[in-house]
């Protein structure tokens, strides 16, 4: 399937990039219209925000997780024990918990039956979510990221000496040990990052379009939904110092004493720097994309409807 890519202000259809640099990053246009799109890797890659991090203020506490986020009755860290596990578990219905089991990592190809032996592993770890612009989202944004069984990128039941290798650390420091997972593993962390609009810096930008474009050379990844809570970065705001974590209630678009936000609240202002061609709400909001300015809309320039009767980032003229 083939996708439009706006470049420089012109529209072209791609099917492969490949010689990309860093400072090429966050130039294409990138439109998903779900899971069923058929995305290539590195073009993915180019939509990514190549900015500095921001590690100030971190708490593991600040992402709420391992609940019942979705209120199906299992928490967070059953439901990816059950859905990793290799064919059919059997699960304890009064308690929601896989009783028996077996789990192949694919970080490592181990495999057990003991479920203390598996981690449920955030592929783009918590810490490095708040150094790539979580810091700056809701207690709720960061809660809905910490559980979000929405896409099984996000969350990976890997063997616990695995994750413990990996750590918080990004692709430029650590890949699996498993060589012939890595091609998807470089796929998923970067659906991780673009679909939460999470940014890179740039040594981890750098090796990854390294990787796209030697070894894992015309991968493809399968597209997604939106992320089951509404997120924007705005540029300018002020990351959090030392000694000052935010409050549940911090966030870029900031609710009023008086309203609080839904899932898919976003700002209004022309200062939210927005995703063009990404969902969006609510209507007629306004966001910035490189300098040029963006609508919330159900209608392109043209005045055709888009899929579905959903809005979308569009360019404002």
């Amino acid at each position: 399937m083939k996708w439009r890519l706006a470049v420089a202000g012109v529209v072209t259809t791609v099917s492969a990039v490949v010689g990309v640099t860093v400072a090429d990053a966050a130039k294409f246009d990138l439109v998903i219209e779900g899971p069923n799109d058929s995305l290539v890797v590195v073009d993915v890659l180019r939509t990514v925000r190549v900015e500095r991090e921001n590690p100030r203020g971190y708490d593991r506490s600040l992402f709420r997780h391992w609940i019942d986020f979705d209120g199906d009755g299992c928490d967070t860290r059953e439901q990816v024990l059950k859905r990793d596990a290799v064919g059919l578990p059997q699960v304890d219905p009064f308690r929601c918990a896989v009783v028996e089991a077996d789990w192949i990592s694919p970080y490592d190809a181990r495999r057990t039956s003991d479920r203390s032996e598996v981690d449920i592993d955030h592929v783009v770890a918590l810490k490095e979510a708040w150094d790539s612009g979580a810091w700056q989202w809701t207690d709720a944004q960061r809660t809905a990221f910490a559980n979000d069984t929405s896409d099984p990128r996000t969350l990976l039941a890997v063997s616990s000496s695995s994750n413990r290798s990996k750590s918080d650390k990004d692709p430029s420091n650590w890949l699996p040990a498993f060589r012939g997972y890595v091609c998807t593993y470089v796929a998923n962390w970067i659906s991780v990052k673009a679909r939460w609009n999470l940014s890179m810096d740039q040594s981890e930008w750098g090796r990854l379009n390294n990787i796209l474009t030697g070894q894992c050379r015309g991968a493809t990844m399968r597209g997604w939904n939106p992320p089951p809570v509404g997120i924007v970065s705005v540029a300018t705001t002020v990351p959090p110092t030392a000694t000052t974590a935010p409050s549940a209630t911090t966030a870029t678009t900031a609710p009023s004493a008086t309203t609080a936000p839904s899932a898919t609240t976003v700002a209004t202002a022309p200062s939210v720097t927005v995703r063009p061609g990404a969902f969006c709400a609510p209507e007629a909001a306004l966001g910035t994309y490189n300098g040029i300015t963006y609508v919330c809309s159900k209608t392109n320039l043209e005045g055709t409807p888009y899929g579905g009767n959903r809005a979308r980032w569009r360019r404002l003229s």
